[in-house]
């Protein structure tokens, strides 16, 4: 039978037509699969995201309802995480190394410690030989041990008795010539108080964080009956007429530097004028940044936190301020801001549920720790990650770099930053830009803080002498909390004012590497003196040769006394 070539042709067309209405249904079944998968993924991110969200109003409705836990340290402003200290990274054992210190020798750490020897001598019944009865003789000593004894404060009465002279040859004339030596100007008149015991109630009360009614009970132990009132107006009346001419004089240093670091922290006074008992002042803070110069930290109290306290402060400097997000810097005039970058990854951490952030190990810029790079992830990685995650990986790889630009001069360090940190921050507005976080959740807080401060939070790139966080002016906040937590209030802006002096003094030497009482004291010293006499006022700065000379050492009362100090080199 003939093959018919036209109807075999026509028959595998119809089968090539159906083959492409199959295909092309197979095509429209994968592409509407795709679009489900991609759909899923979506619906998938969602409910992460809405799991963050449910997970933190949980946490936010615990609080509430039961309140923390026992034993628990609840975080407020002062007591919060330590930006710089404690960036939040995931590390594990495999990939760190802890460098372990070199124990100190005992020997060292005892090496600025006076050493009084105390011999053992043999009795005299035994200084002869037992066999043949000669007279022993003494070669030398031997070391049997060494221990470490304390006297305690002791308290003693100075009654100053001023020699005076009289001519007999003009007093039997009737002329009673008489010469008398001048004595050490009082530090307060007609009060016992003298530099040491007022130099120890400041060291007690703002660097030991020990309040007037335990000093009190402490100065009872020693003998004596000292009042916290008569305490509190030492502290106050020396504060304010001796520690105000050397504070004036680093303000005014201060603000020459071109990088200033600023904070505030809280404080309540009892008795101020136009407020109310419970009300609530600040405590601001000013240091110099890094740069080489001597530090320099100056506490300064106001009755508010508005704009125009941080803008009167530094009136006249022309550098940049390192500080937090508080809209209140914003009114400080021809200055550059620069917002820490801790604070913005705080914000970020606290957005992760609970339990993540107590599985976090958090790394320490300044710590000997060995860790392994940090990547940023890339965008498949990113789907398997929550936004607070992917927040805290960008900015724990900027203080990853950090860390390895510790030591480097300024300049070499801005140009490091600009090499390695400005693309992570690029990548970092990038992302930002592409999340819509929950409104009211903690994450959109984040978003808005970095959105808010884009252009502030990368201003420390301008200046190798800037800090990516403002971790130096927290500590020295943290020190007034500390005292604050003790001491509970102020009694008057008086005292308030005499405590941000006082903890000026004591934090900037403690910022130079002096002994804290000894500097306290050679100031209570000299000053009564010399307060009115500007040369003497920069001699006694905490940097001043005389002062690195007589405060590095250990405490020293009883050799320098007011009587018989040493002339200042003016």
């Amino acid at each position: 039978m003939p093959v018919n070539i036209e109807e075999h042709i026509r028959l595998l067309e119809a089968m090539i037509e159906q083959q492409k209405i199959h295909i092309q249904s197979q095509d429209a079944r994968i592409l509407e699969q795709e679009q489900t998968i991609a759909e899923l993924r979506t619906l998938v991110d969602e409910l992460r995201l809405l799991k963050a969200g449910l997970e933190e109003t949980l946490e936010e409705f615990k609080r509430q309802l039961f309140g923390t836990k026992s034993g628990k340290t609840k975080t407020t402003p002062d007591s919060a995480v330590d930006e710089t200290e404690n960036p939040s990274v995931k590390t594990t054992a495999k990939e760190h190394t802890r460098t372990k210190k070199k124990k100190a020798r005992r020997d060292e750490r005892y090496a600025d410690i006076p050493v009084r020897d105390v011999i053992i001598p043999v009795p005299d019944k035994d200084r002869s030989c037992p066999y043949c009865n000669a007279e022993m003789i003494l070669p030398g000593y031997k070391e049997v041990r060494t221990e470490l004894r304390i006297t305690p404060a002791k308290v003693e009465r100075v009654r100053y008795m001023q020699e005076e002279l009289i001519c007999p040859e003009c007093r039997k004339d009737g002329d009673g010539t008489i010469v008398q030596v001048e004595t050490p100007v009082p530090l307060m008149a007609h009060s016992p108080a003298s530099p040491s015991i007022v130099a120890y109630v400041m060291f007690d009360k703002s660097f030991v964080s020990v309040p007037y009614y335990r000093q009190e009970t402490c100065m009872a132990q020693l003998g004596l009956e000292l009042p916290r009132e008569t305490m509190a107006n030492w502290y106050i009346k020396c504060a304010l007429e001796y520690f105000q001419p050397v504070y004036a004089l680093m303000h005014r240093l201060l603000l020459q530097r071109e990088v200033i670091h600023a904070d505030e922290t809280t404080c309540q006074v009892l008795r101020e004028k136009g407020k109310a008992v419970d009300s609530t002042s600040y405590m601001w803070i000013y240091l110099s940044g890094s740069g080489g110069l001597p530090p320099i930290v100056l506490y300064e109290y106001q009755a508010g936190r508005n704009g125009d306290f941080p803008k009167a402060f530094p009136d006249g400097f022309c550098g940049i301020v390192q500080c937090d997000g508080y809209s209140g810097y914003n009114k400080v005039e021809d200055v550059i801001l620069a917002v820490c970058s801790a604070h913005c990854r705080r914000k970020f951490y606290e957005a992760l549920p609970t339990e993540w952030q107590k599985k976090l190990k958090l790394l320490d810029i300044n710590s000997e720790m060995d860790v392994k790079d940090i990547q940023l992830p890339d965008s498949e990685q990113m789907k398997n990650m929550i936004p607070a995650e992917i927040g805290l990986v960008f900015f724990n790889k900027l203080f990853f770099i950090e860390k390895g630009l510790k030591g480097m001069d300024p300049e070499q360090r801005k140009k490091k930053r600009l090499d390695k940190e400005a693309p992570v921050w690029e990548k970092f507005r990038a992302w930002i830009e592409t999340l819509k976080p929950l409104g009211g959740s903690k994450l959109e807080k984040a978003v808005n803080y970095s959105v808010n401060h884009r252009e502030t939070l990368q201003s420390y790139m301008l200046d190798g002498r800037c800090e990516l966080s403002n971790n130096k002016a927290e500590r020295c906040a943290k020190s007034y909390a500390i005292g604050r937590k003790n001491s509970l209030f102020h009694t008057s802006a008086a005292g308030a004012e005499a405590s941000a002096l006082v903890y000026s003094m004591i934090e900037t030497a403690k910022s130079n590497k002096l002994n804290v009482f000894q500097y306290l004291y050679v100031l209570l010293l000299y000053m009564p003196e010399h307060k009115d006499d500007p040369d003497a006022v920069e001699t006694l700065l905490p940097w001043s040769d005389f002062i690195k000379e007589r405060c590095t050492g250990l405490i020293d009362v009883e050799t320098i006394t007011p009587e018989n100090k040493p002339q200042l080199p003016i």
